[in-house]
Parts: C-alpha cells; sequence; structure tokens
C-alpha cells in the first residue's frame, strides 16, 4: 500500500490550492468577492472561508462558483 501524506497537512494544502485558484480567477475577471458570493447564491462568510482555504466545498458549491467566473469546475481543482 503507498504511504499517503498526513491527511490533515494533505487536506490543508489542497484547501488553500483550491482557494488560490479562485482567487486568482476571479481577480484576472475583476471581480469583487461580494459579486462572486451574491451571483453564486451563497453567503459572505462561506465564501471567504473557501477562497482562503479554510474550509471544504461542496462540488454543488464549486459548479457555482465556477459558473460564476465563467470556468469550468476543473480548472478550480487542477493546476
Amino acid at each position: 500500500m503507498p504511504h499517503l501524506p498526513d491527511d490533515d497537512a494533505w487536506l490543508l494544502k489542497e484547501r488553500r490550492a483550491i482557494g488560490d485558484r479562485i482567487r486568482v480567477t476571479r481577480l484576472r475577471r475583476d471581480m469583487t468577492q461580494e459579486s462572486v458570493f451574491l451571483a453564486a447564491r451563497m453567503s459572505r462568510s462561506a465564501y471567504q472561508e473557501i477562497e482562503a482555504g479554510m474550509a471544504d466545498a461542496r462540488v454543488s458549491t464549486l459548479w457555482k462558483i465556477a459558473r460564476v467566473l465563467g470556468v469550468h469546475v476543473t480548472d478550480l481543482l487542477h493546476d
């Protein structure tokens, strides 16, 4: 069985990477956090936690964010 990295450290790293991709995409489109979370119909705090890499996002939430940002959801999951 392959050795897996520490789950907590690995998940934190992945959450931060997704949040970074969301933030970079948002800024490239000259959008504010407010414009994204309002269009995605989610709370400010939930959006900010996802973008900061501090919270897990449901797949449906990532789909909504990706749609608002005009990208495919896989763009938020992969480099």
